[in-house]
């Protein structure tokens, strides 16, 4: 899936997903010099909603 799906479908940026794969949540795949891209079954697997670090609201 690309980043910007992801996004949507938690209602986040994509820079918050950039921060799970960062962090481990997601694994993310270099797909082009500039392209990522995370496996939907992966995705489909995180909690709903996923908790945001730090306790922000």
């Amino acid at each position: 899936m690309r980043l910007q799906e992801v996004a949507e479908l938690f209602g986040v940026h994509e820079v918050t997903v950039r921060r799970w794969i960062s962090a481990g949540r997601l694994t993310g795949y270099m797909v082009g010099p500039n392209t990522i891209r995370v496996h939907r079954d992966e995705v489909m697997a995180l909690p709903h909603p996923i908790p945001t670090v730090g306790g922000a609201a």
